[in-house]
C-alpha cells in the first residue's frame, strides 16, 4: 500500500518523519477520517473546514483546499487501485526545537493513509455499554480531532476488541457525551436528540450531516444536556461516524431498541446513501 507523505507517494514501510516533529513531541497535530465512495471523497469540504479551523487553533500555518486535497486523493486511490476507501488525512506541526513553541509552525507534515473498503451496504448493528471512564474536558475552547487520544484509547481498552460493541462516555458532570469513536443519537416520537457540543464532544462531520438529514425529514432536532435515563426512553438509538456511517443500537445497559428495524434509522440510512457518491458539503442539503 502506498501512502502520501509531503508530496510523494511511497511505500508505507519507507515513511518517516523527524523525531523533532512537535506532533510527536507534544501531540500538536490533527487528523480527519472519511470515506471515498466510488472515487468521491464524501463531505470533503466539511472535513477540510473543520481541519482548517483546528489548524488556526494550533498555529499551524497552512490551509487546505478542496482542489489541492482532491487531486492528491485521486492520484492516491489510482496508484493503489482503489475505488472505495478509508482515508486518514494527518497534519502534524512539523520540526521544532525541544521545548514549547509559541511561534506559528510554518512547515507541517501532511500524511494521507488509504485502506480499501467494500462498497457501502446494509446497516450493521451494535450494542452500547456505559463506560466507567469519563470523557475528559477539551484542552481548549472546543474539542479538536487531535493527536490527544489517550482518553479514547483507555476507553477502548475498557471494553476490549469486540467489533459489535460501542462504549458510551458520560462527561465529568454525568451527562451523556459520545461514543469512543462516534456521536450518539436517539429518537423519541418526532424528536431527534443528541448531546450538545458543550458537553465536550467532538462535533463530528457525520453528526452534523445527520442533523441536516433530520431537519430535511421534518424531525425536531434537540441538542442538550441529557442523562442516561432520558436516552433509555427512546424509540430508536444509533451512533454515527464517517467510516461506519449510521450504526443502529440494539441494546444499551439492558434496554432494548429495534436496531436496524427502526423506521427512522432506515429512513436516515436511505437518505445517507443517496448523497455519498457526490456530496461535497452538508450545506448543499436544504431544509425542506
Amino acid at each position: 500500500m502506498l501512502i502520501y507523505l509531503n508530496g510523494q507517494f511511497i511505500n508505507k514501510e519507507d515513511a518517516w518523519i523527524s523525531p523533532f516533529d512537535h506532533g510527536f513531541l507534544y501531540g500538536i497535530g490533527l487528523f480527519e477520517t472519511f470515506r471515498v465512495y466510488e472515487g468521491h471523497p464524501f463531505l470533503l469540504d466539511d472535513h477540510l473546514e473543520r481541519l482548517n479551523e483546528g489548524l488556526d487553533e494550533l498555529f499551524i500555518n497552512h490551509r487546505f483546499t478542496r482542489d489541492e486535497v482532491n487531486k492528491i486523493l485521486q492520484e492516491l486511490i489510482e496508484v493503489n487501485k482503489l475505488t472505495n476507501a478509508y482515508i486518514r488525512l494527518n497534519v502534524s506541526a512539523g520540526i521544532g526545537e525541544v521545548g514549547l513553541q509559541v511561534e506559528p509552525y510554518l512547515q507541517p507534515n501532511l500524511i494521507i493513509f488509504p485502506k480499501p473498503l467494500p462498497p457501502a451496504g446494509d446497516l450493521s448493528e451494535k450494542k452500547a455499554v456505559l463506560l466507567k471512564i469519563k470523557r475528559n474536558s477539551p484542552e481548549g475552547n472546543m474539542r479538536l480531532k487531535s493527536h490527544h487520544f489517550l482518553n479514547n484509547v483507555l476507553a477502548k481498552r475498557e471494553i476490549g476488541n469486540e467489533p459489535d460493541i460501542e462504549g458510551i462516555f458520560l462527561n465529568e458532570h454525568g451527562y451523556l457525551a459520545e461514543g469512543i469513536v462516534s456521536n450518539l443519537f436517539w429518537i423519541k416520537g418526532n424528536v431527534l436528540f443528541t448531546p450538545a457540543v458543550h458537553t465536550g464532544i467532538l462535533n463530528g462531520i457525520t453528526r452534523q450531516f445527520v442533523i441536516q438529514l433530520g431537519w430535511k425529514n421534518k424531525l425536531h432536532v434537540q441538542e442538550g444536556l441529557y442523562s442516561m435515563e432520558q436516552a433509555l426512553e427512546a424509540d430508536e438509538m444509533f451512533v454515527t461516524n464517517s467510516i461506519q456511517e449510521i450504526v443502529p443500537i440494539t441494546c444499551f445497559e439492558g434496554t432494548h431498541f429495534p436496531g436496524k428495524k427502526g423506521k427512522w434509522v432506515q429512513q436516515l440510512h436511505q437518505d445517507y446513501q443517496q448523497y455519498c457518491n457526490f456530496l461535497w458539503s452538508r450545506h448543499s442539503v436544504g431544509r425542506e
